[in-house]
């Protein structure tokens, strides 16, 4: 009797993902999708006008991924809800005119995965993020489902370490609390680019294997919920009392036990951050304080 064969797994059926890129012009969205497509960077600033449209295909365990990717230009201008106040130009007369294009409003829709980009050098990029997701929710509609969107952050031009703002433990804490991925990543150099979309595009695989469901996730977050109410409180604090959560002219035992169980939370996470949740000169001010005791 002839030994049964064992049957070859069929490769899983092709699959069709939409992809949006998000954020403030000048962040580097456009630079970010050539550098892991094309590999290549472009250091002239070409401003995207209006949506730039590509597809590539790539191949996530067994299956083959055809991604439709949508770069959304970042100027305000592109979206409908903004009236930009344009100039005509006709010889000596200049006339004003009102336009609100439609542009960023009808690319929403039948979204799997968004890719949400900041400048590690510009603050006002990072601090939009919250009003880019803002603007999706609103165009989705009341019916719109954000909760099975996968959602990758980029902290991007880590390069430029001389004229970074944003520290990781900053954007991370930020993503992690909203349940999405977070890379530090660099156009110019290519750093993290491949790992962010590998990353990415196997946890919208997951998903649409869910019935577009997103599974649990957040199991390798770098902070506990201590440690962020922690950072939280740090960032917040307006003094160095505040700071370690306790009131002015405390003992030196309580200054001292506050102190160390701060240093605790930092040393316990298990994020690759290289930057502290403190400032030296925060640092210098509690250990002022206990020396003063």
């Amino acid at each position: 009797m002839e030994a049964s064969m064992p049957k070859r797994k069929e490769p899983g059926k092709s699959l069709r993902i939409k992809v949006i890129s998000m954020g403030n012009a000048e962040v580097g969205k456009s630079c970010i999708i050539k550098r892991y497509c094309e590999k290549r960077f472009v250091s002239k600033y070409l401003a995207t006008i209006g949506i730039d449209y590509g597809v590539t295909k790539v191949q996530v365990r067994d299956r083959e991924i055809k991604v439709n990717i949508f770069d959304m230009a970042g100027h305000p201008f592109f979206y409908e809800g903004t009236a930009q106040l344009c100039c005509l130009i006709v010889v000596w007369r200049i006339t004003p005119v009102t336009s609100e294009p439609q542009v960023r409003n009808e690319f929403y829709k039948d979204t799997q995965g968004v890719i949400l980009v900041y400048d590690v050098g510009q603050k006002e990029s990072f601090d939009a993020l919250d009003a880019w997701l803002v603007e999706m929710k609103q165009d989705l509609g009341p019916h719109g489902n954000m909760e099975n969107i996968v959602f990758v952050v980029c902290a991007n031009k880590i390069d430029c370490a001389k004229h970074r703002c944003v520290d990781e433990s900053e954007g991370r804490l930020w993503a992690e609390s909203k349940g999405f991925l977070y890379f530090e990543t660099s156009a110019q150099t290519g750093e993290g680019i491949s790992e962010m979309f590998q990353t990415f595009y196997l946890n919208i695989l997951d998903v649409c294997e869910h019935g577009g469901k997103r599974p649990a996730t957040n199991s390798n977050a770098s902070f506990t919920k201590e440690q962020a109410d922690t950072i939280r409180r740090i960032r917040n604090s307006k003094d160095s009392w505040d700071m370690l959560g306790i009131k002015p002219g405390a003992s030196r035992e309580l200054l001292g036990r506050s102190f160390q169980s701060q240093e605790e939370q930092q040393r316990g996470s298990h994020s690759p951050c290289r930057h502290s949740t403190t400032t030296p000169a925060q640092d210098a001010s509690v250990r002022h304080h206990l020396t003063q005791q």
